[in-house]
């Protein structure tokens, strides 16, 4: 989810009553900030654990700067996800997270079991697609697709041009297809 107009300006506005000693505007941070920083750290590393390591990391460097934060120069929401990313990215270089093998768990035939079973290998699929792209693609990929932010706050948060995150998503959307377009049928869209 993308972050409003409105909520922008209201986080620096937190950030700076924290910096006075507001617990209260801290937590309200946090509870604005955290899911969509959190979702991008689960696309980027795979793992809630690892993502929730990140976003505790990246906050914690929020907090630390908060004093010295300069309204106006970056959002607060820009400045943290740049951070997760960074975060992300120096994860990865230092060890690409094990996969499970296909068919580790067993199945249950109910219909329910089996959509659930469906949407859980589609998410798979996606998961292990993204991983695969080059890092700055997935980086694009996730924020303009999934987290559905604009191209210039991308641009912002990744400290690129906005063509530079054009063709990167682009690149990015063309690797996920041509590793999902031949499980078109084993994810369940098969044609009719």
């Amino acid at each position: 989810m993308a972050f409003d107009a409105g909520s922008r300006d209201e986080d620096a506005i937190l950030l700076a009553r924290y910096a006075t000693g507001d617990r209260v505007a801290a937590r309200e941070l946090v509870e604005r900030l955290s899911p969509s920083a959190l979702a991008v750290a689960q696309r980027m590393l795979g793992s809630r654990g690892d993502a929730e390591d990140v976003v505790q990391e990246a906050l914690l460097r929020l907090w630390k700067i908060a004093p010295d934060w300069e309204s106006g120069r970056a959002r607060v929401s820009t400045w943290l996800y740049r951070v997760v990313l960074n975060l992300c990215t120096d994860r990865l270089r230092k060890h690409r997270p094990a996969q499970m093998p296909e068919g580790w768990d067993a199945e249950d035939d109910a219909p329910a079991a089996v959509e659930a079973l469906q949407a859980k290998a589609r998410m798979a699929a996606l998961d292990r697609a993204l991983l695969a792209l080059p890092d700055r693609q997935r980086q694009a990929v996730i924020l303009r697709e999934i987290q559905g932010l604009a191209n210039p706050e991308i641009a912002g948060i990744m400290e690129i041009s906005v063509e530079a995150v054009e063709s990167l998503a682009a690149r990015g959307r063309r690797g996920l297809k041509a590793a999902l377009s031949g499980k078109r049928e084993e994810l369940g869209y098969a044609d009719d």
